[in-house]
């Protein structure tokens, strides 16, 4: 069986990152990737854990010298997938990624063999519970968050698997089912 690297993209508050890291508790084969950030550690981060967190000039030079699978700029700061770390952990484990559409899709062109699977909500009105119950986020923000949500559900005919994310053990469960599969595939 080879190793494949699963990204994982959905809305806001589908679940990705509660599914990613049941994913990776659950199976000692997924190892969950770190990217680097050029933003600064919040409180409780450590680089190499949450982030690899590096200054915006060596940012912008990896990214020249093709260093990312993918990378954006949010609010100022850059994010991106480190192409040397997830190359280096493909070869002893699948590498999840999770990722925005645009992520998924950018690294999709990058390495072809990438796995893509979009969470999906039950619904939207589920989805606005979720976020407003995390009280996260002013109401201002999940109001842009949910303007955003057609937007990514629209790409999920690009990616190569949907998951409705109604039921969470469910949803770990197919994905898991997912993953087998595409390992066993011939490449």
């Amino acid at each position: 069986m080879r190793n494949v690297l699963i990204v994982l993209s959905g809305p806001s508050g589908v679940g990705k990152g509660t599914i990613a890291k049941k994913l990776t508790e659950k199976n000692q084969n997924i190892s969950l990737s770190i990217s680097c950030t050029t933003r600064c550690p919040r409180d409780g981060e450590v680089d190499g854990r949450e982030y690899f967190f590096i200054e915006k000039d060596k940012f912008l030079e990896k990214a020249k010298n093709d260093g990312f699978l993918e990378y954006s700029n949010h609010f100022e700061n850059y994010y991106g997938t480190p192409k040397d770390f997830v190359m280096e952990k493909l070869k002893t484990k699948d590498v999840l990624l999770e990722i925005d559409v645009n992520g998924g899709l950018n690294v999709k062109k990058s390495y072809p063999e990438a796995l893509l699977i979009m969470v999906a909500p039950p619904s939207l009105e589920e989805i606005e519970n979720r976020l407003i119950n995390r009280h996260t986020e002013s109401l201002e923000k999940i109001k842009l968050r949910m303007q955003r949500i057609d937007y990514e559900l629209e790409k999920a005919n690009l990616y190569d698997y949907t998951v409705v994310n109604d039921d969470l053990e469910q949803a770990i469960t197919e994905i898991e089912q997912i993953i087998i599969k595409e390992k066993n595939k011939q490449i």
